[in-house]
Parts: C-alpha cells; structure tokens; sequence
C-alpha cells in the first residue's frame, strides 16, 4: 500500500486480528504485564526502540523472548558489562586461511545485534564507546565494517533495560542519547494475586509454551499501514503544545519552571503521533484520537523530560508533572 494511502476499515480489522492473536499467546506465558507487552507492539509497529526501567525479575526478558515467538522472530539478549566491546554488538572481520594454498580473506562474523528483536540488557553497565555503537545501529539499522556496510533484518527492534536500584559502577546514558529512543516504560511490581499466579505457573513440570501466530512478513505489512492512520490536524496540534508545555521559560507554567532543567524536544511531538497511530491500529481503527496520544505521554515523554536539583530536592518525577502538562493545553477527551 503506498504511504500517502489511507487505511481501510478491512485492512485495519485485519490488523487488529493478528495483534490479538499475538498479545493472546503472549498471555499463556506472561502475568501481570499486559500494559508491557501492548506497550512493545506499540513499538514494534512504529519501529521505535524503547528503555525498560524496573528490578529484576519482572519479566523483561521472558515478555520480549515470547513476543518474538509468537511472531517468528530472531531474538538476542546481549547482557551489557563493563568490558563489552562495540565489536561484541556488531560483530567484526575474521581472517579466513586457506592451509593448503596460502589464499587468505576477510569474512563478516555477524554479531548478536543481527536479530529482530535485540534485548540490551542494562545497556548502562557499559561504556559509552560500546554504547554508541548499539546507539548507531539503532539509527542506521544497518552495521558498517571496514568499507562494507551490512543491513540489520527487518523488522529490527532494539529494547535496552536499566536497573533503577544499581547505580554504582554504572555509565548513564546521555539525555541525547536517551531523546533516541521511541519510549521509555517504567515496570512496577505484580499485585499478590499476580504474584501468586507467576509462582503457580513457573514451578511447576510442564509449562505452556508460545506458538507462532503470525510471522516477520506480517509485522512488515503492518508496519507500513501506520503512515496511512489518519491524525487529524487537531490532534497533531495538541501533540505539538503538549511537547512545547514541558520546556521552561515565559510561557511555562509554574511546576515546569520551577523543576525542569530541558524540555521535550520535537522528537517527542514526532513520536506521540505515531505511537497513538499505532495504538488505533491496535484497537483496529483507522484514525489516531487524542485519547491514544494521551495514554502513551509518560512513556513518550518519562526519558526526554531532564528535571533540576529542586526536583531532586523534593522528589519530584516526571510522571509526577504529567497531569500539569496535560492541565497546561486544554483536551477534551
């Protein structure tokens, strides 16, 4: 479908099967993280990589391995360490002998970057020279060595994580680098009854397994139906105001001033309509309303929004100011 195409009502009813089947299957083997796992196809479908904050144990790692089983789709989870070098993501150029005429060449030993869906685990553990190379690769979606450059598959998805509680020995990420991921999701706890459910379900012999109920090509094809969701200009509009709202100086109000240091810049107007594009096609709509656009702002704007020592001072987060952002451009929901 060419991108200036609008998207008909089959298509996205087609779209929005698949999407349950998959969040479905997901199901039998994740508790509790419902919002987690709507929130990565979200990404996926927006081709936009994300930053999971939370402890361990609250299944991460298990949502994004059977989200890509589900879909047929080539996992990595590259466990991020202080002595990771930018050439264990990429990959580098083996020198091939022949031992018996002498002939040598270089070959391309792919690395664990080369994945559908990549899982950076607590990419804050590693220095910023092998963080930048994840961070390129995630721009580019490609991998240059040497004079050769070598595409990434598609669909390609990079979902790093951060352990909010283990700070020491670590290399946070720069707030301009950070402004390159698509979303960021803050994890919590699962109440007791999930808790109990999680304990039932993984200790026991036999556990259910994911299935694959739809493939790379379907994801591919869903993909390029977003640009065809429709947004209207207002809800662009109030993507652009809202973004503008988090940045201080004369016109910001007064809990923006007095605990932002930087605003969101217009990556963040740019992502708040393709995400809530992407959350319609979910729900098997053809138009982005501003509910979606809403739904999705602390996770669009958690890792953009840079706070000052006064919030530091007084606890303040960001999410904390999101109710004033909203107050701040009229919305009706």
């Amino acid at each position: 479908m060419p991108q200036n195409e609008s998207v008909n009502q089959s298509d996205a009813d087609e779209a929005r099967e698949i999407l349950e089947r998959i969040q479905q299957e997901v199901r039998k083997v994740i508790v509790g993280q419902e919002e987690l796992v709507e929130i990565l196809l979200v990404a996926l479908l927006s081709r936009g990589h994300s930053l999971l904050i939370g402890v361990p144990g609250l299944a991460k790692t298990r949502s994004v391995q059977a989200l890509a089983d589900a879909m047929e789709l080539s996992f990595n989870r590259i466990q991020f360490t202080p002595d990771l070098l930018p050439s264990d993501i990429t990959g580098s150029e083996i020198l091939d002998g022949d031992v018996q005429g002498g002939a040598r060449s270089f070959r391309f030993e792919q690395g664990p970057v080369f994945a559908n869906l990549v899982l950076a685990d607590e990419i804050n553990r590693t220095p910023p020279r092998t963080q930048a190379a994840l961070l390129e690769s995630m721009q580019e979606r490609s991998v240059t060595v040497g004079t050769t450059t070598h595409p990434l598959p598609d669909p390609f998805l990079v979902l790093a994580t951060q352990n909010p509680i283990e700070q020491e020995g670590t290399f946070p990420l720069p707030e301009a680098q950070l402004d390159r991921f698509f979303f960021s999701v803050n994890l919590t706890y699962p109440d007791e009854q999930q808790e109990m459910e999680i304990v039932r379900r993984t200790t026991v012999a036999s556990q259910e397994q994911v299935q694959p109920v739809a493939t790379a090509a379907d994801i591919v094809r869903l993909q390029t139906l977003l640009p065809g969701i429709e947004a209207a200009d207002e809800v662009i509009d109030t993507a652009v105001r809202l973004v503008r709202s988090t940045r201080p100086g004369p016109d910001a109000i007064k809990t923006i001033n007095e605990y932002v240091a930087w605003g969101a810049g217009p990556r963040g107007s740019q992502d708040l309509i393709l995400g809530a594009k992407a959350l319609a096609l979910l729900s098997g709509r053809t138009a982005a309303s501003l509910a979606d656009m809403v739904r999705l702002l602390p996770n669009v704007l958690g890792h953009r929004v840079v706070l000052n020592f006064s919030a530091e001072r007084d606890k303040v987060t960001v999410d904390q100011l999101i109710p004033d952002i909203r107050d701040a451009v009229t919305i009706a929901v």
